[in-house]
């Protein structure tokens, strides 16, 4: 995580996450995203990955941006909710293509992430 320019007089951080790998849609992925949280007035963190994600996967690629809200949790890690939009061409993971995905995105201590995703119509 690095310092960037402050929005508004609060702290933004840029963080990158890579090669992580996992199952979506079904499919074997692995993404690559960098995402920039702002702090807020009320201590939480307003995040965005504005269009700066990609999923690889044997049949193609995704690219996604998404938007959330998250905080710091009492063990150190840091938790976010929040929406991502998908656009693809390839055939495992059209079924994301014109869908708002709910997300979780849980960092432990460790720096150890989980990223669940839910479709929504």
């Amino acid at each position: 995580m690095k310092s960037i320019s402050a929005v508004n007089g609060m702290p933004t951080f840029e963080t990158t996450a890579s090669g992580l790998s996992g199952t979506l849609a079904g499919a074997e992925v692995t993404s690559f995203a960098t995402y920039n949280a702002t702090m807020r007035a009320d201590g939480a963190f307003y995040g965005e990955c504005p269009n700066a994600g990609v999923i690889m996967t044997a049949d193609g690629v995704a690219t996604f941006r998404a938007t959330g809200i998250g905080h710091p949790t009492a063990e150190g890690g840091f938790v976010f909710k929040g929406v991502a939009y998908f656009e693809t061409n390839a055939a495992s993971l059209a079924s994301l293509n014109g869908k708002a995905v709910v997300y979780d995105w849980d960092v432990s201590p460790d720096g150890t992430a989980q990223w669940e995703l839910w479709e929504k119509a």
